[in-house]
């Protein structure tokens, strides 16, 4: 049987009973409206809801997926996750998009659709099918969160991952229901600081566990087949195990996600935390807390992965068995999918009497007496399950205690990230959808009752999808390059264009959306950097194409628009609404904030960098990257920090 200690469940189950607690105690003020219930009434401040932003990008699904990159890849593994897990998008909100959306006084970025276009038919659609892709987007995040969750907790419960997936996922949506965006803050504060914690204790021991850094990257070499794990820089071309050849061509990969981040980028912003901020200012500082914070992510992983390379030393000196051990159980089951091989494993593992003798006895002469700690590594194709370094390395290589602690760590990762979407989703839906279409009149209680069953209703479906995904990285993949990438257009150019209307951002989300759901169906396999080029020029194309051939969205409306967002961009036409000394601020905000992207950018990415050299002791790469990242930090302090710290000129009110 391979399961956890019961100190570790003790802690583990004290951990969610105090989670439930909070929930309860917050219900009373959540349920006083919805703008307390999904906004928290815009009080809360900064630190808090940097926070609650850190917290929605360290989930437990992407930890275990960057862990699995770095596992094979070394340092080179952060290029990898451009496409969504090193958060570059976090530049243009520390920049400007964050407080731009502020400035609207919408509470989600569907109802932001018609601040943008005015009220008229066309406006309603866009902010329905706003709505909608949005929930789609985060019931497939839901998905994404809930199968990774699945593959963390089949390696310490003695139960089928499916069950002890369900109970954790009915804790979390229980005080999400009840404490509204409260709960989701409070809960974020008390999780982050376990994750810091846990943070510090991997990469101190990882750190420890490394000889030197040419020992290490032998070891590497040895059981990755990467002859360069412990270098930094990208390369063009780089080994990859069975079912991740696409990610050889590292540079064009990461090329390719680059754009796709950039373009991203550029439309982000309509979020519970900057709409509920107090100011620009708090904008601008949660967006520098989430990435100080969101960088202790990365020694964690690399943590995890350095232990991982050992464990896998001592567990297959010889990675043939690996092989055979795959062979083994394809014979036995030679029906079993990618998808549903972890359960196989998993039941293998934990119910050995419901399986052929043969098998269990093989197995065991295979692997030895201690089997069952190491199939869980025996990946589909012949391979380590890089997607299972992350948990395998909690089982075997942390003590009882101290296990506990970090398992805890990893389920307030998962539930911070899902509570996060499972409260805007809802948001989505009370607000734009039940209460804008369908009962306009309908009174608080019921909007709250309406925002309790949303809730409900999202995690129910997206735990449906979640169980049936083939693979996590397969998953994340459509999200980012397909799904998301479908709708990258309408949610860019209504910021920087002025002649972009509803019905051009209807075409592009119906075209971009289509494509995502037609591609999943139909093309499966279809590459993400082809995914990424058809979904994007079909948004563009439905975007640009339905503005220019129908009527542009009122002046009135656009000039509201431009005073009190005041964006940069091609809008000549609005230019007039802003002159004199008024004029000179405007512009020489929108410089300024122009000019603090690329450094941010470099800044982020060495950020995240240095500490993952100091963990593997390469101390030449650091002392190569460090005078990279003081460029980044000058450059902010002179185009960011100081106007942030300075009293606006103004600050025209939204309404």
């Amino acid at each position: 049987m391979h399961s956890l200690a019961p100190l570790d469940y003790a802690i583990i189950i004290g951990y969610l009973g105090l989670s439930l607690i909070m929930g309860v105690l917050m219900t009373r003020k959540a349920s006083s409206g919805i703008d307390h219930y999904f906004l928290g009434g815009r009080t809360l401040p900064w630190y808090l809801l940097g926070v609650a932003g850190m917290a929605n990008w360290f989930d437990l699904t992407g930890t275990m997926i960057i862990t699995s990159f770095l596992y094979m890849l070394g340092p080179r593994g952060l290029y990898i996750e451009f496409r969504g897990g090193a958060v570059l998008i976090l530049a243009f909100l520390l920049a400007y998009t964050g407080k731009w959306h502020r400035r609207s006084g919408c509470m989600t970025g569907a109802e932001w659709n018609v601040y943008r276009f005015g009220e008229n038919k066309a406006a309603e659609g866009v902010r329905l099918l706003s709505a909608v892709v949005n929930i789609l987007t985060s019931v497939m995040m839901l998905a994404y969160l809930i199968r990774g969750a699945s593959l963390f907790l089949g390696m310490f419960f003695p139960w089928p991952p499916f069950y002890t997936t369900l109970v954790l996922v009915t804790v979390t949506t229980l005080y999400t229901m009840s404490a509204g965006f409260y709960g989701v803050v409070l809960t974020d504060l008390v999780q982050g600081i376990i994750v810091m914690v846990s943070c510090a204790i991997i990469a101190v021991m990882a750190w420890h566990l490394v000889p030197d850094t040419a020992s290490l990257a032998a070891t590497a070499a040895h059981v990755t087949g990467n002859p360069n794990w412990t270098d930094s820089h990208p390369v063009w071309h780089t080994p990859m195990p069975p079912g991740y050849e696409p990610y050889s061509l590292l540079f064009m990969m990461m090329s390719f996600y680059f754009l796709r981040n950039v373009i991203g980028g550029f439309g982000t912003g309509a979020e519970p935390r900057y709409f509920g901020a107090r100011s620009d200012r708090d904008c601008g500082l949660q967006s520098l807390q989430q990435g100080v914070m969101v960088m202790f992510r990365w020694p964690l992983m690399i943590g995890f992965a350095v232990m991982g390379i050992y464990l896998v030393h001592s567990l297959y000196p010889d990675p043939a068995i690996v092989q055979r051990a795959a062979d083994l159980i394809h014979t036995y089951s030679p029906q079993t999918t990618a998808a549903f091989w972890h359960d196989l494993t998993s039941n293998i593992i934990n119910s050995p009497a419901k399986y052929p003798p043969e098998l269990i006895n093989q197995l065991q002469a295979l692997l030895g007496h201690d089997w069952q700690g190491k199939l869980p590594l025996v990946g589909f194709h012949g391979t380590v399950n890089p997607e299972q370094i992350l948990p395998a390395v909690l089982m075997n290589m942390i003590p009882t205690g101290l296990k506990g602690l970090i398992v805890v760590a990893m389920f307030a990762a998962m539930m911070s990230c899902k509570n996060g979407f499972v409260n805007m989703s809802s948001g989505y839906f009370v607000k734009d959808i039940y209460q804008n279409f369908l009962r306009p009149k309908a009174g608080n209680r019921e909007l709250i009752v309406a925002s309790y069953a949303s809730t409900l209703g999202i995690v129910i479906v997206g735990f449906y999808f979640g169980v049936a995904a083939t693979s996590i990285n397969n998953l994340w993949g459509w999200i980012a390059m397909s799904l998301t990438a479908g709708q990258l257009a309408p949610q860019m150019l209504r910021l920087y264009w002025w002649r972009c209307n509803a019905w051009g951002c209807i075409g592009g989300i119906v075209l971009g959306g289509v494509g995502a759901v037609l591609q999943r169906a139909m093309y499966p396999q279809m590459s993400e950097a082809m995914q990424f080029t058809i979904m994007t020029a079909l948004s563009f194309g439905g975007t640009i194409g339905g503005s220019l051939l129908t009527q542009p969205t009122p002046m009135p409306v656009l000039q509201h628009f431009y005073r009190t967002t005041r964006p940069f961009g091609w809008w000549r036409p609005l230019r007039q609404v802003f002159q004199g000394a008024e004029r000179a601020t405007v512009d020489r905000e929108n410089r300024r904030d122009i000019l603090t992207v690329p450094f941010a950018l470099l800044w982020q990415v060495t950020l995240f960098l240095l500490p993952m050299q100091l963990v593997i002791k390469s101390y030449q790469a650091f002392w190569c990257t460090l005078p990279l990242f003081l460029i980044g930090l000058t450059g902010m302090y002179f185009f960011w920090w100081k106007p942030l710290m300075r009293k606006e000129a103004f600050t025209p009110a939204a309404t």
